[in-house]
C-alpha cells in the first residue's frame, strides 16, 4: 500500500516562538488529547518521543516533539559502514592562514545530496558535544533513500536551486535565500525540483541553535520569531524497500527498511524542522558614525556556557541602506579571537570587488587580519557620503569560538585560490608624518 498525504501543495505553520508548543496532524483526530503516549494511539499508531536535549534540562531549553507514527523507528536491522563513508575525511593541520575557495562545480555523474557532500573544515569531531563542521552540497538528482545525521543539528543555505526537504515532520521547500534548520537525528529526504543544486551546510554539535538576546535592542529588531516556519503533518505510507543512511561519528552507515520512514502522521511538540527566509530580517545599523560590529547581523546563535561566546553564530549581510556620516562603510580591517567562514548565495559582497564568488567560501582563522580588499578600500575611502542601498546581494557568515581546521581535501582541490593574499597588496602606504 502506497498512501502519501497532501502531494502537492507545500503547508507552514508559524513555529511562533522557540520553546513553544506546536501541533498537527495530517489526519483528523490523529493527536491524542491530554496524553503523550496513550495506551492506544488512533488510527493504530505508535507513540514515539523525539528528545533533542537532556530529559532533565530547565523547561524553557527542552527541546523535544512527540510523534505518531505508522511503524516506531525501533524496527530496523543492523547498520553497516558505507564505503569511503567517512564523511568528513583526515583535517589538515591547523592553519593560519586566510584561505578562499572558488565555488566547487555540480557533479556530472548522477549524485544526490549525501554523495555530493564536501567538507570544509571542522573544530571538532563528529562526536564531540561542542563546535561546528561546515560541508558543501552539490547534487544533480533528488535522493531515493533517506539520511539522518546524529552528529549535529544541519543548518542548510541554498545557493543554487531549491530543496524539497521531505522529513519526518513534513515538507519545507528552501530556495535560495532562506534557509532550513534540520534537529539532530530528525530523518529526511533532498529531493531538487529545479534540478541541479548547491550550497552551504553548517553541522552544530553544540547547544540547538536558538534568536540571540537582543539587549539593548529591545523588544524588535533583527529576526522575528513569527517569521520561522515550520511544516504541518505530512506522511507516507509507502511498503517497499527504503534505504536509511546515518551519520555516526564521522561516519556513513545505512541500512534497508522495508517501508519509508517519514511516516508520521501526527506531531506536537518543539524539536522540529524550521524554514526562514531571510528577506524578513530586521537590520539594525548605525545612522551616526562607526561601523557596527557584525553581531547586528545575527540570525542564530548556538551558545556556550561562557557569557557572550558562541559555540557558533549564523549571520547574514543582507539589502540594506548605509547612511553613516563621516565613516568608512565597508567592514572594517579587524582581527577577531572568533573564527569566520564566509559564503556568497548572491550578488557582490560589500567588503571585496573581485574573487569572492556565489558558491564559493573564505576561511579567516582567529585573529587573521582581513578587512575590505584594496579596490574596496580606495573606493570607500574616496567616496562621496550619502546614503546609498546595498541592493541585490546576500553574504553570510558561520562563526565559531573554536579554531577551524580546513579538511586534507579542501586544501589539495584546485578551486582552492593560491593568491588569496594578494587581495591586499595594492594598499598604498598613505602615512604624511603630519606634513
Amino acid at each position: 500500500m502506497n498512501v502519501i498525504s497532501n502531494p502537492v501543495q507545500q503547508e507552514l505553520a508559524t513555529l511562533s516562538g522557540f520553546g513553544n508548543e506546536f501541533a498537527t496532524e495530517a489526519l483528523p483526530g490523529a493527536l491524542p488529547i491530554g496524553r503523550n503516549s496513550p495506551q492506544r494511539v488512533p488510527y493504530g499508531l505508535y507513540a514515539e518521543q523525539f528528545s533533542g536535549t537532556a530529559f532533565t534540562v530547565p523547561r524553557h531549553e527542552a527541546r523535544r516533539t512527540w510523534l505518531y507514527r505508522i511503524r516506531p523507528s525501533a524496527g530496523h536491522g543492523a547498520f553497516r559502514p558505507i564505503d569511503g563513508g567517512l564523511l568528513c575525511g583526515p583535517l589538515a593541520p591547523p592553519n593560519p592562514n586566510r584561505l578562499r575557495w572558488d565555488p566547487l562545480p555540480i557533479p556530472e555523474g548522477p549524485t544526490d545530496f549525501v554523495a555530493g557532500l564536501a567538507t570544509i573544515g571542522a573544530n571538532a569531531p563528529g562526536d564531540a558535544l561542542s563546535g561546528v563542521t561546515i560541508h558543501l552540497y552539490r547534487a544533480n538528482q533528488s535522493m531515493q533513500r533517506v539520511f539522518m545525521d546524529s552528529d549535529g543539528e544541519l543548518l542548510l543555505v541554498p545557493q543554487q536551486g531549491r530543496l524539497l526537504l521531505a522529513t519526518e515532520c513534513g515538507r519545507l521547500l528552501v530556495a535560495p535565500g532562506q534557509i532550513a534548520v534540520i534537529p539532530c537525528g530528525m530523518k529526511f529526504r533532498v529531493e531538487l525540483p529545479d534540478g541541479p543544486s548547491r550550497g552551504y551546510i553548517a553541522e552544530n554539535h553544540g547547544a540547538p541553535l536558538r534568536l540571540p538576546d537582543l539587549g539593548p535592542i529591545g523588544a524588535n529588531g533583527l529576526a522575528n520569531p513569527r517569521d520561522f516556519l515550520s511544516p504541518v503533518a505530512w506522511y507516507e505510507e509507502r511498503d517497499e524497500p527504503t534505504e536509511l543512511v546515518q551519520k555516526y561519528c564521522g561516519t556513513l552507515w545505512a541500512t534497508t527498511l522495508g517501508h519509508s520512514p517519514l511516516d508520521v502522521v501526527a506531531w506536537h511538540g518543539n524539536n522540529v524542522p524550521y524554514l526562514y527566509d531571510t528577506v524578513h530580517f530586521n537590520t539594525i545599523n548605525t545612522v551616526s558614525f562607526d561601523h557596527p560590529d557584525p553581531s547586528i547581523f545575527t540570525v542564530l546563535t548556538s551558545p556556550t556556557t561562557a557569557p557572550g561566546t558562541a559555540n557558533m553564530d549564523f549571520v547574514i549581510f543582507p539589502p540594506r541602506w548605509m547612511v553613516a556620516e563621516d565613516t568608512f562603510r565597508p567592514p572594517w580591517f579587524h582581527r577577531n579571537v572568533m573564527n569566520e567562514c564566509m559564503g556568497l548565495v548572491q550578488g557582490v559582497y560589500d567588503a571585496k570587488a573581485e574573487g569572492f564568488l556565489p558558491g564559493g567560501v573564505s576561511l579567516h582563522p582567529r585573529l587573521s587580519g582581513h578587512g575590505p580588499d584594496a579596490a574596496t578600500t580606495e573606493r570607500a575611502i574616496a567616496a562621496d557620503l550619502k546614503p546609498h542601498k546595498i541592493a541585490g546581494t546576500l553574504a553570510f557568515m558561520f562563526e565559531t569560538s573554536q579554531v577551524i581546521r580546513p579538511t586534507a581535501f579542501a586544501m589539495g582541490c584546485q578551486q582552492l585560490q593560491p593568491s588569496y593574499d594578494s587581495c591586499w597588496d595594492g594598499l598604498p602606504k598613505t602615512f604624511n608624518g603630519g606634513r
